[in-house]
């Protein structure tokens, strides 16, 4: 009865604390250079967020390359060591069963960036800011 629950809704505590688990390994993984990959070797990746399916199989690994870089060369070089990094994940989170991982890009912080820069504009600065009348209220 607690699978249908957790199936479309909320995860439950069991998927949040595994996900974490996986994030922390695949960190650890990533900043120690334990992938011996030219694209990988010359990004700094963050691991965002990690999402679980309900029965603890799939866990869906959100990624963030920090500065530049194409995002799709960097998911490509993931994907290359799957195997390696499913097993070393299992090995250091001690699972019953190793989850299959697969790699995505984390949007969330292009969508904040995106904000940041649409409050810090001089348009929005000087709507927010302004001590005088707005004159320019019909334009």
């Amino acid at each position: 009865m607690s699978r249908a629950h957790h199936s479309g809704g909320e995860p439950s505590q069991r998927m949040l604390r595994v996900a974490e688990l996986i994030r922390h390994a695949m960190s650890e993984l990533l900043s120690r250079g334990d992938i011996v990959d030219p694209v990988l070797e010359k990004h700094v990746i963050t691991v965002a967020s990690v999402r679980m399916s309900p029965d603890l199989k799939l866990a869906t690994i959100y990624v963030v390359p920090l500065g530049s870089g194409d995002v799709n060369v960097i998911i490509e070089a993931l994907d290359q060591h799957r195997k390696y990094l499913r097993s070393e994940i299992a090995r250091r989170v001690n699972l019953k069963f190793a989850p299959d991982v697969r790699f995505r890009h984390d949007t969330g912080f292009d969508i904040h960036s995106k904000i940041d820069a649409i409050l810090n504009s001089p348009k929005v600065k000087k709507d927010l800011g302004s001590d005088e009348p707005d004159a320019e209220a019909g334009a």
